[in-house]
């Protein structure tokens, strides 16, 4: 679908299967609330599907976006810009983090070039690996049947990395709308195979860079607030940092009413197809996972195109990036998990997605008093 037909699609959360859920909870063989956030995220999905009990979230679908930014060229990284493209072999090799992570949950994984610099290379790492055009249904087809697939690669890139945002938008309008309708179409690859919740990664060198003038402008806090460390930077290459996103904001002073035209001026490929993803989730009643503050980035940007797409979004970890809690918080969301991780790829929504389904299993398969012939008090 296009981005307005997306966004028309996306209806709020089922208040029937809500208050369903919710009695149910109250007559299942445990104290009431005794399982804590558990029965609220059981609530909450029901509201995304509409219906009570939800179906289970499997097979799950992990998306890893991967760009690359202009404005790494005003030194807010460490690494090599040819790190992005690398990582991008890496997780098709089976040889990254999130895919030990997908592996142990049962999760397919599908790697999104919408805008790496480096034209990727095929070579002995990902001879055996699949590929499609920038539809990405057949590759990922492939996939959602379980993490011990190969990891597919779907080319779409929209161009070679960004322009450098501080100079000048980092994307035309139509270059951002192009990300976003990319994770939509990859979004509806998954859902079509049979993929019953997404998790958005994302892979990309600097890319906090963005994220934070995102959850800047969408948040309204400074750029002081929104910006960490990233990789791992020392004190004065973060302060460097968050000169360069205040310097971005103040060259463009984008309007939050605007999300496509934010995500043009200061965002990243990545950012935008995250955005679009989320967005499809929403359309189709689907939970999506988010992980870190690149994730975060994309689901402020959706909300703010269809702010009802809040309803799918399941916070799955909190990020140290301090942007990710100023992220998470605008949003109404609680992160299931909270391992100090930074790490983005979408390895800490991956660790979430065990808890997820625990959520929705109680409500499946957990005896109510009356059934099990137990006392209530």
């Amino acid at each position: 679908m296009t981005l307005e037909a997306t966004v028309a699609a996306v209806r709020p959360a089922d208040q029937p299967a809500m208050a369903a859920a919710r009695e149910l909870q109250g007559r299942l063989t445990k104290p009431a609330g005794s399982l804590g956030a558990l029965e609220e995220l059981s609530v909450r999905l029901a509201g995304v599907a509409g219906t009570c009990p939800p179906p289970l979230p499997i097979p799950a679908a992990v998306a890893v976006f991967a760009g690359d930014h202009g404005v790494h060229a005003q030194a807010v990284s460490p690494w090599p810009q040819e790190v992005t493209a690398q990582m991008v072999a890496n997780f098709l090799a089976g040889g990254a983090v999130v895919n030990a992570f997908a592996r142990q949950a049962g999760a397919a994984v599908t790697v999104v070039d919408v805008g790496v610099a480096t034209p990727l290379l095929q070579g002995p790492a990902d001879d055996d690996a699949s590929a499609a055009p920038m539809g990405g249904g057949e590759a990922s087809a492939a996939l959602v049947g379980g993490g011990d697939a190969r990891p597919a690669l779907v080319e779409a890139n929209v161009r070679r990395g960004t322009r450098d945002m501080t100079v000048e938008p980092a994307l035309t309008a139509d270059e951002a709308r192009a990300a976003v309708e990319t994770g939509i179409r990859v979004a509806e690859g998954l859902i079509a195979a049979g993929a019953a919740c997404l998790v958005a990664g994302d892979m990309g060198i600097a890319n906090t860079t963005p994220a934070a003038a995102l959850i800047a402008v969408f948040t309204g806090c400074t750029a002081e607030e929104a910006t960490g460390r990233g990789t791992g930077i020392d004190d004065a290459m973060h302060a460097h940092k968050i000169t360069v996103v205040r310097a971005a904001l103040d060259r463009h002073a984008p309007d939050p009413a605007d999300p496509l035209g934010v995500l043009a001026t200061v965002g990243g490929l990545e950012h935008a197809a995250i955005a679009g993803f989320i967005l499809a989730a929403a359309a189709h009643r689907i939970p999506v996972i988010i992980d870190g503050v690149i994730a975060a980035s994309g689901a402020l940007a959706a909300a703010a195109f269809a702010p009802d797409a809040v309803a799918a979004m399941v916070a799955g970890h909190l990020s140290v990036e301090p942007g990710a809690a100023v992220a998470l918080a605008h949003l109404g969301l609680e992160p299931l998990l909270d391992l100090g991780m930074r790490l983005g790829e979408g390895s800490g929504a991956v660790l979430a997605l065990p808890v997820v389904e625990a959520a929705v299993r109680v409500l499946h398969e957990v005896a109510t008093f009356d059934s099990a012939g137990v006392s209530e008090k």
